[in-house]
């Protein structure tokens, strides 16, 4: 049975039951004590209870700081999620208990940070306050109620994707104009490369000759965005660009990427395709592999994506005029 007894002014309900930690709780009044003591009895009895003392004494701000300083050391966006970390730091949201905190809060919380930034960058900041929380239960080991106050929170909707690709003729005047730039000559077989393999600018600057092998054909990608390696064909245009350059750990060996950047504006820009960013050659390659007539999962496996939904989503980028031909092509039988 619980013990309940007058202390310090309030009702103070003690629980000791064999296989279970103490619980210790104070109320102003008698029946509340009384019907907690119940109810975590209840609990004890169906092997259900979890003890939430240690989240009774933890605000969301200390999460954060462990979040921020030991959690996330091994991922590639540290970096970004840091950032986030240290502006939801400043707000007020984070002097709430765990156990105080209400989806209302997140909701504020969501109206405040939305002030000067992007749909996708609001939805960013609700995931790391998920991540932390997520962090607490399983890395922490702190019992926290099984749905998250960020749970009852929607995101915001995103309309933002890019639907940037460009024409082959527009392609073709990107690969001249890069020609031009005499200081950086490898800015043409980097756009190349970049178009025949759906590679990231990570994965092209990253490639070590010792995961090539031009006997094979393939070539391997290490650690990427998803945390995987990748193996990919390579075509004879690409093994052609490779062997270009014999020498080195890396085939492209880029001092720095400010200086990739600068080449790179210069050339675009000649182009008359300022809004092309580099990561957009990924979608041109990917459509020109569809329209070569390669099926979806084939595709995935060069580009690296594990869900088929995602690749024709954002990056098939097939128009009714990049049809045409294919299409005069159908004969009809009489």
């Amino acid at each position: 049975m619980a013990t309940i007894r007058k202390h310090y002014g309030k009702w103070q309900v003690i629980i000791r039951k064999k296989g279970f930690p103490t619980v210790v709780k104070s109320f102003v009044e008698k029946r509340l004590a009384s019907k907690y003591g119940k109810d975590v009895e209840l609990k004890m009895e169906k092997q259900i209870f979890e003890d939430m003392s240690e989240a009774e004494r933890t605000i969301l701000k200390d999460i954060l700081l462990k979040y921020r300083d030991e959690g996330i050391d091994q991922l590639k966006s540290k970096k970004s999620i840091t950032y986030r970390v240290n502006k939801i730091l400043e707000d007020k949201i984070v002097n709430y208990g765990l156990l105080q905190l209400r989806p209302k809060h997140v909701w504020e919380f969501k109206d405040r940070i939305k002030i000067g930034r992007k749909p996708k960058t609001v939805n960013f900041y609700l995931d790391t306050l998920k991540s932390a929380w997520k962090y607490a239960r399983w890395n922490l080991s702190i019992a926290l109620p099984a749905e998250a106050p960020f749970d009852m929170v929607s995101k915001e909707k995103v309309q933002n994707e890019r639907d940037i690709t460009i024409t082959e003729e527009e392609y073709v005047r990107l690969v001249s104009e890069a020609e031009k730039e005499h200081k950086f000559m490898l800015l043409p077989d980097l756009i190349r490369f970049a178009v025949l393999t759906t590679a990231r600018y990570s994965e092209i600057t990253n490639l070590k000759r010792e995961d090539t092998n031009f006997n094979k054909r393939i070539a391997i990608f290490r650690d990427t965005k998803n945390g995987l390696d990748r193996t990919i064909p390579l075509s004879n245009e690409v093994i052609s660009i490779l062997k270009k350059y014999p020498f080195g750990e890396k085939f492209f060996p880029i001092p720095t990427r400010d200086r990739f950047k600068e080449h790179w504006y210069r050339a675009r820009g000649r182009a008359g395709l300022k809004h092309l960013r580099f990561h957009d050659l990924r979608s041109v390659g990917i459509r020109r592999m569809l329209l070569a007539g390669m099926q979806m999962h084939e595709v995935a496996i060069m580009s690296g994506h594990k869900t088929l939904g995602i690749l024709h989503r954002r990056y098939s980028r097939i128009k009714p005029e990049d049809l045409l031909d294919k299409i005069n092509n159908i004969v009809i039988l009489k």
